[in-house]
């Protein structure tokens, strides 16, 4: 087991971690959470052995080994599925050792090998790495890719793949959820669920959390403690713990009374659908939750949209897509004010390509995309992260987007964002700090302050909680919940999508639908479409093997044709002479026995004998032909067997 012993975790002058005991058993699914910049990554490098303690004890099983996810991936010419196989060293060693056996003709270390190979499950360790790849949304033909083909966000699934091939002990998983969609988060979800080993992980998705692991382990206040549960147990612990403190107790009950009206009001216009009741359900939940984050720093809201056109975007039987071919069809979508709809589909679709044609940031190759007069768009994709200038900070970029509104109001707003100050004082962006070194999850928050502070009176998110923890995607939740306008979402976090959509569109075989359900008959769907497609993988090789097996049959009629065909004549001829043979034999039987009698020769036929020798003679010679010619046919007919 791992042991922490008064242990204490340091970053230069930063203590992180500080007087933590306690064990993690063999097989338990610990989710490690905290605020960023808390120490959670500084533990992982510590539990790798890149880090030491500045004081107590680390106990780990030295024979454990242990898997993490790199962050880095070269851009290497190897297929993609040889990268994903390096993640079991093991294997690798064997095999590399089998190639030097077999070299130096060593039969004894050559069966060893092969005995170890057969013990680790080698040989089916290229399926193995296949089915990783395929559940992280690889198609077949990126098998054999070079590594070096893949962006950044599949390289990182490439990199997770491998640290899953590892046979480990110990795996660590910081972030895995980042770089996926919600079908490959759900097919991870049950991969790590069936996970033997100990698993510790990091993640910023609630539900994926509560799916997986059975412990928490929480650093708050330079406090590692250990909670019994999921995530939502963690937090409904916290809550009990935080709700006996008054000051922030009054702020909790403010946040429920919130969150009760939202719920009721969302009940009254609900109908028994599936996916109403469900949100009902995810709203309710949302009191507990709430009273987890009261000391979020994170506190914002949209602005008021102003008056919307009704409706407020429409494509009609539109098509979208690059080139000339379109990745969707026959689409047809109008958007009203106050819609929360929420896109589905594999890995693929062609969902984000969709947001792209609602956007206007793609044309559409057929149809037709209208805009209501006034529509004010809001439009989040990675892509934002990028068109922030490195050299600006938060206040910069506020004023630059709004020079008429003052200083202090645009600095509240930030705070919001816990964008304060000049960031010296606290792990924290500033407000004043130019944003080139952000995180990730930092460059999020900004791209959607800029955001929210246009005034849209139409969202179109895609993927906006990448990056973002647990304590802002609640922020965003809550605020998305009092947004007025019309929203389309394309999100992995399922947490985020429960709460904040009405309905929900499938986007699946180049087409846009309905999706009557919630996201748990998503999951049911998704289930079976895996078992569609496993089967469907399967066809070809069934009506391969059927065609194949149908040509060798028509081969085989075609060589017993054939071979009939030849035996034909020599059946024919060897009949006409064995018709031959039996009266030659039985004329020169008789011209024998007539010859070998004496009186013959002294009685009146004495003068036929010259012609009966002479005939005995020709029959000898077509007797000798014949069998000659017999004995020829058969071998030739042996030769030609008949089945």
């Amino acid at each position: 087991m791992i042991q922490f012993r008064n242990l204490r975790l340091a970053r230069g002058v930063k203590t992180l971690v500080d007087g933590a005991s306690l064990q993690i058993h063999p097989g338990w699914k610990v989710g490690l959470t905290g605020a960023n910049g808390c120490g959670k990554s500084s533990l992982f490098g510590l539990l790798r052995g890149e880090l030491h303690p500045d004081a107590g004890d680390l106990e780990l099983p030295a024979a454990w080994v242990i898997a993490h996810v790199a962050q880095e991936t070269p851009a290497l010419p190897r297929p993609a599925i040889e990268y994903v196989l390096d993640g079991d060293a093991e294997l690798r060693r064997i095999e590399t050792a089998l190639t030097a056996a077999e070299a130096a003709h060593q039969g004894e270390e050559i069966g060893h090998l092969h005995g170890r190979l057969q013990e680790i499950g080698g040989y089916a360790a290229r399926a193995r790495a296949a089915a990783l790849m395929d559940g992280l949304g690889f198609g077949s033909a990126d098998l054999e890719r070079p590594v070096a083909d893949f962006s950044g966000g599949w390289r990182m699934r490439l990199n997770l793949a491998q640290a899953l091939m590892c046979r480990s002990d110990l795996l660590l998983l910081d972030e895995p959820t980042n770089h996926l969609d919600l079908d490959a988060v759900i097919w991870l979800e049950q991969w790590l669920t069936d996970y033997r080993g100990t698993l510790i992980l990091i993640s910023h998705d609630r539900d994926f959390l509560d799916a997986v692991v059975n412990q928490i382990a929480h650093i708050e206040g330079q406090r590692l403690t250990l909670y019994a549960g999921g995530y939502s147990d963690f937090e409904r612990q916290r809550a009990e713990r935080l709700s006996q403190q008054q000051a922030l107790f009054d702020k909790q009950q403010r946040e429920r009374a919130h969150l009760q009206k939202y719920v009721d009001r969302f009940r009254a216009k609900a109908t028994k659908a599936r996916q109403a009741q469900s949100r009902i359900k995810a709203l309710e939940r949302m009191e507990l939750i709430s009273a987890a984050h009261v000391d979020t720093p994170f506190s914002f809201s949209f602005r008021a949209c102003g008056a919307a056109p009704d409706p407020l975007l429409q494509i009609e039987d539109a098509a979208a897509g690059y080139g000339a071919a379109p990745l969707l069809a026959d689409m047809s979508l109008t958007i009203r004010p106050g819609e929360r709809i929420g896109l589905l589909g594999r890995n693929g679709a062609g969902k984000s390509t969709l947001i792209k044609l609602l956007s206007g940031e793609l044309a559409p190759l057929t149809g037709v995309r209208r805009e209501g007069k006034g529509l004010a768009l809001g439009y989040f994709a990675q892509h934002a992260l990028e068109r922030l200038r490195p050299d600006e900070s938060p206040l910069q970029h506020m004023l630059r987007a709004d020079p008429q509104t003052r200083e202090q109001e645009l600095r509240d707003y930030l705070g919001g964002f816990d964008f304060r100050g000049d960031g010296t004082s606290s792990a924290g962006a500033g407000a004043t700090t130019p944003c080139g070194p952000f995180s990730g999850g930092e460059k999020s928050r900004l791209a959607l302050a800029l955001l929210i502070w246009g005034r849209p009176n139409l969202l179109l998110l895609d993927e906006p909680t990448n990056h973002l923890d647990l304590e802002m995607r609640h922020a965003l939740t809550l605020a998305l919940q009092d947004y007025e306008g019309g929203m389309v979402i394309v999100s992995h976090d399922r947490a985020l999508l429960r709460a904040t959509c009405d309905r929900f569109l499938l986007v699946d075989g180049g087409r846009l639908t309905p999706f009557d359900g919630d996201l748990d008959d998503y999951k049911a769907w998704l289930a079976q479409r895996r078992s569609a497609d496993a089967a469907a993988a399967q066809c070809p090789d069934r009506a391969a093997d059927k065609a194949s097996r149908k040509a060798e049959r028509e081969a085989a009629a075609a060589d017993r044709q054939a071979r009939l065909a030849a035996r034909r004549p020599l059946l024919k001829e060897l009949e006409r002479l064995e018709k031959q043979l039996a009266p030659w034999t039985a004329e020169k039987a008789s011209l024998d026995e007539r010859l070998a009698d004496p009186a013959l020769y002294t009685g009146p036929d004495a003068g036929e004998v010259p012609k009966l020798i002479k005939r005995q003679a020709e029959l000898a010679d077509r007797l000798d032909a014949a069998e000659l010619r017999w004995l020829e046919l058969h071998e030739a007919l042996e030769a030609i067997p008949a089945d």
